[in-house]
């Protein structure tokens, strides 16, 4: 009997695979599984045989993040860091900081804002200006739908009180129209289009960067969300295609090809010749992502009737659809004949019903094909669509962060849809019920990429550190197996991994060591559990100091 190269014993192993969710013992050979079970995979162990003892440490299939912004991820990490705070002379001092720590930069770059920090969720240009008044300042708030812009900036994009509001978007303005230093999602490319590119070797950096964070959270393959050039942002693609081919790309990850809502169907030859020149090794780029809505602090996510004010009056607006939808869905239909998966934004309950209308064209164009379109974010449901998703095999990939009581939910969020549209949000719960597939990710760096985290707010409807015993729609609660399948399993199924995310003989070996059995642990302790190694394929990419 052949020796296995690596064996794991003194579980417990949690498998996701519904034969047997439970063993002791599992053993590698090359990048594969090839045995799981108990003591008799001791007998796989040879003289060349790394053994791992676990003793009483959990094992699980590698966590898969289904949207992510890796690079930018990485390229965050290096510039002016807002996160972690949400206090707005904090955000001044660190912009001040990183100012004058780089004298040299023209433009004053960073991010990760809090819409909470101020009243509206709306910051002010003279508040950049009076820490950095002679460079221009541009700074994506943590959701990237909006940006915080100096005086500067807006006079070099040559932005008054005469510049129109562009059709995805919308300038901030004070009393008298001049704008006030907020960018709303497509207005925001009125300023990024002047902001210095970074260089293919910065994109590079910032994804390996990127990379060993995500190992050392045990992510180990993820879809990028946002392959392409957006608001005038630097396409990333390269930076996989390099490390893809230089063998440091160690994750498995999948491509989805920004879909430019400012053009037809002409762009579909383009997107299916990336398709075939992106693609190598551990990378490939099968999905086209269409962000259809914007987000509901801003009011640009699209609801199936309209937002109300501050007195709880109904307003005239219901959001944004960035692609008509009619013609969303003969752009899917043709996606779909083509073989691509459709990565849909899709947050308000409009954009997931044009979303899933789109889909169902395509079914009933061209039959029902494998290229497990899914919508992202799905805050807000309408009931009536969420038996759709298993009817259709429309994929829900949540975001469980953002499933939880917060200021931004609280003050910005709820007071706006009323307590009908409120109760529909994020409805985790009610789609598992309804039959629909659960596929998980973070978003990073709109929120923190932690799975462990994400896993903790899922279950338990609370921030890890929240404050106050306030449960948000406890109804939505997922149990700890149904939401670690969907880190697992549900994620390698969307990014096309049949042979990852379940532990079972002849699947790949991406596997993750945490410092305790959470399964057993109480689970307002989830998110206190720690990674310890993290493997790809059998190679260890990640132990923990």
């Amino acid at each position: 009997m052949a020796k296995a190269d690596l064996v794991f014993t003194n579980g417990p192993i949690h498998t996701s695979d519904p034969a047997r969710t439970r063993a002791s013992s599992l053993a590698v050979t090359g990048e594969r599984i090839t045995a799981v079970g108990h003591d008799d995979v001791r007998e796989l162990i040879g003289p060349g045989t790394e053994v791992v003892d676990l003793t009483g440490k959990l094992l699980l299939p590698g966590f898969q993040d289904a949207h992510i912004h890796a690079v930018f991820g990485g390229l965050e990490l290096a510039e002016c860091d807002l996160t972690g705070t949400v206090g707005v002379d904090e955000y001044l001092s660190r912009v001040r900081e990183f100012a004058d720590a780089h004298p040299e930069r023209a433009w004053i770059t960073g991010g990760g804002w809090s819409l909470e920090s101020f009243a509206g969720g709306l910051p002010t240009r003279q508040l950049l200006d009076s820490v950095v008044p002679d460079r221009p300042v541009y700074l994506p708030n943590r959701d990237h739908h909006g940006a915080w812009v100096n005086t500067r900036a807006l006079e070099l994009a040559g932005l008054t009180k005469d510049s129109p509001d562009p059709a995805d978007g919308r300038i901030e303005r004070e009393p008298d129209g001049t704008p006030s230093g907020v960018l709303q999602e497509g207005a925001t490319g009125l300023v990024t289009r002047l902001v210095p590119q970074r260089t293919a070797a910065d994109r590079l950096a910032a994804l390996l960067h990127a990379q060993a964070l995500l190992h050392s959270l045990g992510v180990t393959g993820w879809q990028d969300a946002l392959l392409g050039s957006f608001h005038g942002q630097a396409d990333p693609s390269d930076a996989y295609v390099t490390a893809a081919r230089t063998g440091s790309l160690t994750a498995r990850v999948t491509g989805a090809l920004w879909w430019d809502r400012e053009r037809d169907a002409q762009q579909i030859p383009e997107l299916a010749a990336r398709r075939a020149e992106l693609g190598h090794g551990r990378f490939r780029a099968g999905s086209v992502k269409i962000m259809q809505d914007g987000i509901a602090e801003n009011f640009t996510a699209a609801m199936t009737s309209p937002y109300l004010d501050a007195c709880g009056c109904a307003t005239a607006n219901a959001g944004l659809s960035f692609v008509d939808p009619a013609a969303l869905r003969d752009y899917v239909t043709a996606l779909d004949a083509l073989d691509f998966q459709v990565h849909f934004h899709a947050l308000g309950d409009r954009a997931v019903r044009e979303a899933l209308d789109a889909i169902e064209a395509a079914r009933a164009a061209n039959g029902r094909r494998t290229a497990r379109h899914h919508l992202a974010h799905l805050q807000v449901v309408h009931p009536d669509d969420l038996p759709r998703f298993a009817r259709l095999g429309a994929i829900a990939n949540i975001q469980p962060l953002w499933a939880a009581h917060e200021p931004q939910m609280d003050e910005l969020t709820i007071p706006f849809l009323g307590p009908e549209r409120a109760g529909w949000q994020y409805p985790f719960g009610s789609l598992l019920r309804a039959g629909a597939t659960l596929a998980a990710g973070s978003d990073w760096p709109v929120s923190s990429p932690d799975p462990l985290a994400g896993l903790h707010v899922a279950v338990n409807r609370r921030e890890p550190d929240a404050t106050d015993d306030r449960i948000f729609l406890p109804e939505q609660r997922l149990d700890l197996t149904t939401a670690v399948a969907a880190y697992t399993a549900g994620s390698a199924h969307v990014n096309g991994h049949d042979d990852a995310g379940t532990l079972q003989a002849g699947h790949l070996a991406d596997l993750v060591v945490l410092d305790r059995d959470i399964f057993t642990a109480p689970a307002e302790e989830i998110a206190c559990a720690k990674v310890l190694q993290t493997y790809v394929g059998g190679e260890r990419v990640h132990t923990a100091d």
